[in-house]
């Protein structure tokens, strides 16, 4: 049983299937033009309906563009579990940078000045993964400090241990 069904009572009755109850039964060709009809009636609304959605999504939507010279900052892509600039979880960084735009690549793409311990990684980049950077010298993070790969993510290295805990369950016990 649909949901319809189940709320309702009764089956739910699609735009195909509309016919009055005092019309006789239709048959054969005539069956199919007012299906199609119909079909064609559905396209135009949800193409209207489409459009409508679309325009609201318009007006709040506006195209990212930088300069030549412009710095920006390189999204890292996040990974679980991992240590960035030597903190865990959502309180590390997401961005490293600045870095300054040399070329514009493409009408989406943009080619950086990146320094020489990522000289392995491709330097054109979306702009969906830059960030415009407000001068501010909290913002700078030095690449020499982290081990950056080449997909721009990094793995967690232990340094020291400071405390050790056991965790009680009701039937077991986890060391952290």
């Amino acid at each position: 049983m649909t949901p319809y069904e189940a709320l309702y009572g009764r089956r739910c009755r699609t735009p195909l299937c509309w016919t009055e109850l005092s019309e006789s039964k239709i048959i054969g060709s005539d069956l199919v033009t007012q299906t199609e009809e119909k079909v064609k009636i559905i396209k135009e609304r949800l193409k209207a309906a489409a459009d409508r959605q679309k325009s609201y999504a318009d007006l709040k939507r506006k195209d990212i563009e930088y300069a030549i010279g412009d710095k920006v900052f390189l999204k890292v892509f996040p990974w679980k579990k991992v240590l960035r600039f030597c903190k865990k979880g959502k309180l590390s960084p997401r961005l490293i940078g600045p870095y300054e735009i040399t070329e514009r690549v493409g009408p989406v793409a943009y080619r950086l000045a990146l320094p020489s311990e990522l000289a392995n990684i491709h330097n054109v980049f979306h702009v969906s993964i830059l960030r415009r950077y407000i001068s501010d010298p909290s913002h700078v993070i030095l690449a020499e400090t982290i081990g950056i790969q080449l997909d721009l993510s990094y793995e967690e290295e232990l340094v020291k241990i400071l405390t050790r805990e056991t965790k009680e369950l009701w039937n077991k016990k986890i060391p952290q």
